[in-house]
C-alpha cells in the first residue's frame, strides 16, 4: 500500500460512517489521527498489520507522549476505537478472528490506557507541550501535519542535550521579547465613541469631504501638486515638513500621510482617474451624528483601526535615502511600544535620546548630520501628530507623553497583528488556575495584584487552594512560587483544603508556611513566632516547617528565579528575601542532603556568584557532594 495509505482510508471510513448515519465527526478523525500515528511512529503499513500488540503500544506508549489529552478524553478515545474496529469487521479489512482479537485486547487494556492518559495529563505537560508547539511555529512546521511534528520531534530529541537546551533557550529568550506588559483597556463603547471624536477621524473625513463629487488624480491616484496644496489649505492642515517647492503629493508629507492611509482604509476611493468619499467613509461617523445606518462600535473601530496603522506605519525604503524625518517615521512604531510599555509618563527628551541611540545602530547616518539633534526635531514632529490624532497626550505639563485609552488600544492592536502577546488585565479571572500563574509572569505588582483578585474574587477559597495546590504538585519551582504567592491571597476558609495535602513534597512546605501564616494571624500580633530553623518544628497538625522543608523552600525559590533570571541576578534576589539572622553558610553545608532536584543547579549559581567567599566555597563542595551521591551507580 502507498505511503499515504492514511489518506486513502480515510475516505472510505468516512463515507461508511455516513451509511452508517453515526453521529460525532469527532470520532472518525480521532481514530484516523490514531492510525497516522500508528503509520508514523509504529510504521504500520496498513488495516490489516494492525494486531493486538500494536494496538497495545499505540495506546500505551505512543498515544501519551505524542497527545496532549485530558484524562476527561480517554473515554472518548476508546469509542474512537472502537469504532474504527467495527469498520474493519464491516469492510473485511481484517479477517473476524482477528477483529475479535482486537476487541479483547482493547477493553483488557483500556483501564491502563485510562491511568496513562490521566498520568500525562498534568500542567507542566501541557506546559511543554505548548512550549514544542510554539517551538514548531516559529521553525514553520505545520503543526497540523502528524507525520512533519513526528519529523521534527525525533530530529530534536536527537539532538545533544546541550543542542537542545540552547535551541528552546533562543526561542523562549525571542518568545519573550514579543510579550509586552499587561494593559487596562477602557470599554469598547468608549474607545468608539473616542475614535469617532479623534482628531486623525475628524482630518480623515475632511480629506474625503474635500474631493466632493470627484477630484482628478493622476495614474497613480494621487492629486496633482496645485490640488493638493488646496487640500491642505481647505484642511486648515499643518504642513512644517513640506518641500520648498510642491512638485507633487510628496512634497507635501502630512497631507501624503493622510490621503494613502484614506485610500487603504477605503475611506477615499482612488481609481480611473477621480477620487471621491469611499465605501468606508460611513463607517467613520462624526460624533453626534444618529440615524437607522450608523455603524455599531466594532465596526467604527476597525476603520480608525486601518487609518491608524496607514498613518503610524510609513514604509520608506532605506534605499531611497533616509532623512531624518523618514527615518524617525520608520521607528515610530517603536517609539509607540515604549510608551505602551512605560508604567508613567515618558518625557520626549528620554523618547528622543533612547531613539538617536538605536538609529545609529539601525542606520547609516549620512556624514556631518548631527543625528541625535535632527532626530529630536524629527520626533517633535511625530509627537505633535500623535497629539493631534488623540493617540497620545501630554502630562506634567506637556513635558511627558503618555498613550490616550484609544491609542493604548490601537497600539496593542498592532502589536497582535504583528505576532505579539499583548494580555489584558482582568483576562485571567475565569481561567484554570495553571493560566493564571503561567500569565502572571508577564505583570507588574499592581497589575498582577489587580489579577489576583479578580481570580479569587470568582471562586470559593477552598476551591482556589485546590487548584493552586495542585499547580504546585505538578509545576516546577517558577510556578510553585507564583502558585504559592496567590494562595497566601487565600482566606481562611480554605484550611481544610490546605490540610488535604498530607505529606507530598513539592506542596508541603507551603501548605505549612501558609498554616503557620493562618495560626499566627488567628492568635494576633501578641503571639510568639515560631522559630522556623530548629530541626524539630514542627508544630500542631504537623502545621509548622522543620530544618528539612526550609531548606526545601530556600533551593525551591532559587530554582524558581533561576528560570527566568540570570544566575547572579537570581542569587542576589534571593538573599535579598532570606529572612534576617538566617544561618545561610549552615543552610548551604546542609543543602546538598536534600531531595529536591535541582539543588545541584542552585549549589552551582550559589558557588559562583554569592559575595561571600567562604559561603561560594562550601557551595561549591556542597555541589560535589550533591552531584555525587545523585550520579547513577
Amino acid at each position: 500500500m502507498a505511503d499515504n495509505w492514511v489518506d486513502e482510508v480515510a475516505g472510505d471510513f468516512r463515507r461508511w460512517a455516513d451509511r452508517r448515519a453515526i453521529d460525532g465527526a469527532a470520532d472518525v478523525e480521532g481514530a484516523l489521527l490514531l492510525l497516522d500515528l500508528a503509520r508514523a511512529e509504529l510504521e504500520l503499513p496498513g488495516l490489516a498489520g494492525l494486531t493486538p500488540p500494536l494496538l497495545r503500544e499505540l495506546l500505551l506508549e505512543v498515544f501519551p507522549d505524542a497527545v496532549v489529552a485530558s484524562a476527561d478524553e480517554a473515554p472518548a478515545v476508546l469509542d474512537a476505537i472502537r469504532r474504527l474496529l467495527v469498520f474493519l469487521r464491516d469492510t473485511g479489512a481484517v479477517e473476524d478472528g482477528a477483529a475479535d482479537a482486537l476487541e479483547a485486547e482493547l477493553d483488557a487494556l483500556a483501564p491502563e490506557f485510562a491511568e496513562a492518559v490521566a498520568a500525562a495529563d498534568t500542567a507542566e505537560r501541557q506546559a511543554a507541550a505548548e512550549l514544542l508547539t510554539g517551538m514548531m511555529l516559529a521553525e514553520g512546521v505545520p503543526v497540523d501535519d502528524q507525520e512533519a511534528v513526528s519529523r521534527w520531534v525525533r530530529e530534536f530529541e536527537a539532538l545533544p542535550e546541550e543542542q537542545r537546551y540552547a535551541r528552546t533557550e533562543q526561542y523562549l529568550r525571542e518568545a519573550g521579547e514579543r510579550v509586552v506588559p499587561p494593559v487596562r483597556l477602557a470599554p469598547a463603547a468608549d474607545l468608539a465613541a473616542a475614535a469617532r471624536a479623534s482628531g486623525l477621524a475628524a482630518q480623515i473625513r475632511a480629506l474625503a469631504a474635500w474631493t466632493g463629487d470627484g477630484r482628478a488624480v493622476d495614474e497613480y491616484g494621487e492629486p496633482a501638486a496645485a490640488e493638493a496644496s488646496a487640500a491642505v489649505e481647505a484642511l486648515d492642515l499643518p504642513v512644517p515638513r513640506r518641500s520648498g517647492t510642491v512638485h507633487d503629493l510628496g512634497d507635501l508629507p502630512e497631507l501624503d500621510r493622510l490621503w494613502w492611509a484614506a485610500v487603504e482604509a477605503e475611506v477615499i476611493t482612488a481609481e480611473d482617474g477621480r477620487a471621491g468619499p469611499g465605501p468606508a467613509l460611513p463607517r467613520l461617523p462624526a460624533p453626534g451624528e444618529e440615524g437607522d445606518g450608523v455603524p455599531g462600535d466594532e465596526d467604527v473601530l476597525e476603520t480608525w483601526l486601518r487609518l491608524f496603522d496607514g498613518v503610524a506605519v510609513p514604509e520608506h525604503d532605506p534605499e531611497d535615502g533616509l532623512d531624518a524625518v523618514r527615518l524617525v517615521q520608520n521607528e515610530l512604531t517603536g517609539v509607540l511600544i515604549h510608551l505602551y510599555e512605560q508604567e508613567g509618563p515618558s518625557p520626549r527628551a528620554e523618547l528622543a535620546a533612547a531613539l538617536a541611540e538605536h538609529v545609529a545602530e539601525a542606520y547609516e547616518a549620512a556624514d556631518g548630520l548631527d543625528l541625535a539633534a535632527a532626530v529630536e526635531e524629527a520626533l517633535a514632529l511625530e509627537i505633535d501628530d500623535l497629539v493631534r490624532w488623540d493617540v497620545v497626550r501630554p502630562v506634567q505639563e506637556g513635558s511627558g507623553y503618555a498613550l490616550t485609552p484609544l491609542g493604548v488600544w490601537g497600539v496593542r492592536e498592532l502589536l497582535l497583528a504583528d505576532g505579539f502577546a499583548a494580555p489584558v488585565v482582568g483576562e485571567l479571572a475565569g481561567a484554570p488556575a495553571a493560566e493564571l500563574v503561567a500569565g502572571l509572569t508577564w505583570h507588574r505588582q499592581d497589575t498582577a495584584d489587580e489579577e489576583i483578585d479578580g481570580w479569587l474574587a470568582g471562586r470559593d477559597a477552598g476551591t482556589a487552594a485546590r487548584d493552586l495546590l495542585e499547580v504546585m504538585r505538578t509545576g516546577g519551582p517558577g510556578a510553585r512560587n507564583l502558585a504559592a504567592a496567590v494562595l497566601q491571597r487565600v482566606g481562611p476558609e480554605a484550611a481544610d483544603a490546605v490540610r488535604e495535602v498530607g505529606a507530598e513534597r513539592p506542596v508541603r512546605p507551603y501548605a505549612a508556611l501558609w498554616l503557620e501564616r493562618l495560626t499566627a494571624d488567628r492568635d494576633g500580633p501578641d503571639s510568639t513566632a515560631p522559630d522556623n530553623t530548629g530541626p524539630d518544628n514542627t508544630g500542631p497538625d504537623n502545621t509548622g516547617l522543620d530544618r528539612d522543608d526550609y531548606l526545601w523552600l530556600f533551593i525551591d525559590t532559587v530554582a524558581g528565579m533561576l528560570e527566568t533570571a540570570d544566575p547572579a541576578d537570581a542569587v542576589a534576589a534571593a538573599l535579598a528575601d532570606a529572612p534576617a539572622g538566617a544561618d545561610l553558610s549552615g543552610m548551604v553545608e546542609e543543602m546538598w542532603r536534600a531531595d529536591h532536584p535541582d539543588v545541584e543547579e542552585v549549589l552551582r549559581a550559589l558557588g559562583d556568584h554569592h559575595p561571600d567567599r567562604e559561603i561560594a566555597k562550601t557551595a561549591r563542595t556542597a555541589a560535589y557532594k550533591a552531584r555525587s551521591v545523585r550520579a547513577p551507580s
